[in-house]
């Protein structure tokens, strides 16, 4: 499948504007009733609606840019609707292409690019974008939750019809039940919805419209679903619910419902791709002589506050020094990997100390010397280099004047 910006012929940096000029200028020129209605400019004019419809959406731009097809079409391969994924509100390439000339032009060349399909037949519903945020240990686990999505629905009263029940809807006088009508404007033969039914067709009565929805045929309401969280989501993943979005028209499809995750901050860890980091205290004492401590995990059960892992410091650990505990991160998803837990020191300096604790500290600095603290050597030797040329530039100086 062709890269989205290539088919429009734009750079990924292209603004909305410069987008929609470029479309309008290769749909006019493909549009198959300018171009004798062969296959190939159909084909092509497919190709630049679905372009468009994905790239003119800042949901769907985004999800694109991230994963590509797979982000937008509900998985590789496709199997997903481009133009209603979600939420822009596109069914097919002539709804795009009304949106972007205006209603009244979008079949200026006699006919609905898509084949002459009528707006009164079924119609899938719209798809739907549910934001979720997760913690950090539903990501690594994995979970079944359950989320409250407002949708349409058909409405139970009318069975989609819009009319009470007995009631019939009468055919359209003013389009005669196409949904269309066509209006001559010059050389331009042009063609709009019906203005009267909506691009129904058809038509209900003021005395015989369904109270319970008001004659649209569907009602708001706000459903559970259960959903299935698998281990190893990260930040941005997107779960596809098919046949969970709005319900369609006029007997038409449910439309999909996509969750896009996003993982809640953690107040311990950091995750790195499938690396999880953590910064775990040392007292000096465990830092000069080595020893163990213990550092938090994750881990596939609940452990009731004994997710740990063992860490040994080795003896004169300084600060910002790491260790790997390999197998302690997080799990691939939909895969048997796992990446390591990494665990930063930060070796403390004790606070609040008694007057015989101080003297044994003071004893312990005057037999240390410099000779046993190498970053202490190290800096000491630059800044006597620093100090040196900085006494024989003034040196200099003065000799000179």
């Amino acid at each position: 499948m062709r890269d989205y910006y290539e088919i429009l012929g734009v750079e990924r940096t292209i603004d909305a504007a410069g987008l929609k000029a470029a479309y309008r200028k290769l749909a006019m020129q493909h549009h198959p009733d300018r171009n004798g209605g062969s296959e190939e400019s159909m084909a092509k004019f497919k190709e630049l609606s679905e372009a468009y419809g994905v790239l003119s959406d800042d949901q769907k731009r985004a999800a694109y840019d991230r994963f590509g097809h797979a982000g937008v079409n509900g998985g590789a391969g496709g199997g997903g609707n481009p133009f209603g994924a979600g939420g822009a509100g596109f069914h097919d390439i002539n709804d795009i292409f009304s949106q972007v000339f205006g209603d009244a032009f979008g079949d200026v060349f006699g006919g609905r690019a898509g084949g002459g399909r009528q707006d009164s037949g079924p119609r899938r519903g719209s798809d739907l974008r549910h934001d979720l945020e997760i913690t950090l240990e539903q990501a690594y686990r994995g979970a079944d939750v359950e989320i409250a999505v407002p949708s349409t629905a058909t409405c139970e009263s009318c069975d989609g019809s819009g009319a009470k029940k007995g009631a019939k809807p009468q055919t359209c006088g003013t389009c005669n039940g196409a949904g269309r009508v066509r209006q001559a404007n010059g050389f331009f033969q042009m063609e709009r919805t019906c203005p009267h039914c909506g691009g129904a067709g058809q038509r209900i009565a003021a005395a015989d419209v369904c109270t319970t929805c008001h004659g649209h045929g569907q009602v708001r309401k706000t459903r559970k679903l259960s959903l299935k969280i698998p281990a190893g989501v990260d930040d941005g993943s997107r779960i596809r619910l098919s046949g969970e979005g709005d319900a369609g028209q006029r007997g038409g499809p449910r439309g999909d419902l996509y969750v896009f995750l996003s993982v809640k901050q953690h107040e311990l860890f950091e995750r790195d791709n499938l690396d999880l980091l953590v910064t775990v205290p040392v007292p000096m004492t465990t830092a000069a002589l080595g020893g163990g401590v213990d550092a938090p995990c994750l881990t596939s059960e609940a452990c009731d506050g004994k997710c740990k892992a063992a860490v040994e410091v080795p003896a004169g650990a300084q600060t910002g020094k790491t260790v790997r505990i390999k197998g302690k991160g997080m799990p691939h998803l939909n895969g048997r990997q796992r990446g390591d837990l990494v665990v930063e020191l930060f070796v403390e300096t004790p606070t609040d100390l008694t007057a015989r604790q101080k003297e044994l500290l003071a004893e312990l600095a005057a037999s240390l010397g410099e000779t046993q603290t190498p970053r202490n050597t190290s800096f000491t030797g630059k800044a006597k280099r620093f100090w040196a040329d900085i006494l024989g530039a003034d040196q200099d100086k003065a000799g000179t004047a």
